[in-house]
């Protein structure tokens, strides 16, 4: 889990240089900055859906994981999840549960986050990591200048995604084909384009309640593609 440990480590490092370098300057412009990293967002969530091959797959993703994410509350426990951490470690001030939700959402959707952990598990290599490492070392410096001490706290649940999925690479190998990586890439980008409107203020999306696309995607290619070997 090598890979997952650096990326921990310079979320860690971009947040301090954040609130500690640009954070005074971005406060001060804080409406703008936001406004800069959403369209920025966008940009990298548009980038990763255009590359989807199945449509039918990608929409009935979507449909079904908000079903599933709206039965299972998962914004809102995301939510609390950010509260409860606010509450124990931060105090009052600041828009620590937006910054939480924020960049868990960020740094955990995404082919890269889910192709490093398997990477790391299945040869003990971490070069997706460390490219993942620096981006998200980057975002976090911008992210925490404008939404504080948040967006420290997304190392939890990305080291608990990106370290299950790591420990369970030789079991999820098999089912993640290249279309299921693709489809599922894409279905992230279009989850990330959802955050991006979200920080613009276009949009108040449930992002996190869509989360379960991205899990149904492979599976969906995986049932087509044994439905076709059968026929």
């Amino acid at each position: 889990m090598t890979g997952t440990f650096i990326n921990v480590a310079a979320i860690l490092l971009g947040t301090a240089l954040g609130m500690g370098l640009f954070g005074p300057l971005a406060r001060r412009h804080q409406t703008v900055v936001v406004q800069a990293v959403g369209l920025a967002v966008i940009l990298i969530g548009l980038r990763m859906a255009l590359g989807a091959e199945q449509l039918v797959i990608i929409i009935i993703s979507l449909a079904a994981g908000a079903v599933i994410g709206e039965e299972l509350a998962l914004e809102e426990r995301l939510r609390q999840a950010g509260a409860w951490l606010k509450e124990r470690f931060a105090g009052e001030g600041g828009d620590f549960v937006n910054g939480f939700m924020t960049s868990t959402l960020v740094y955990c959707v995404g082919a890269m986050a889910i192709m490093g952990p398997l990477q790391d598990g299945l040869t003990g290599e971490y070069d997706i990591l460390l490219a993942k490492s620096t981006l998200d070392g980057v975002t976090s410096i911008i992210f925490a200048s404008t939404m504080g001490i948040g967006v420290a706290f997304s190392i939890i649940p990305l080291f608990l995604y990106q370290g299950s999925i790591t420990l369970l690479a030789h079991s999820l190998e098999p089912l993640l084909s290249p279309a299921a990586i693709t489809d599922m890439t894409a279905t992230g980008g279009l989850l990330i384009v959802a955050i991006g409107l979200n920080l613009l203020g276009i949009t108040k999306l449930r992002v996190a309640n869509l989360l379960p696309a991205i899990l149904l995607a492979p599976l969906l290619v995986l049932a087509v593609a044994a439905i076709n070997r059968a026929i």
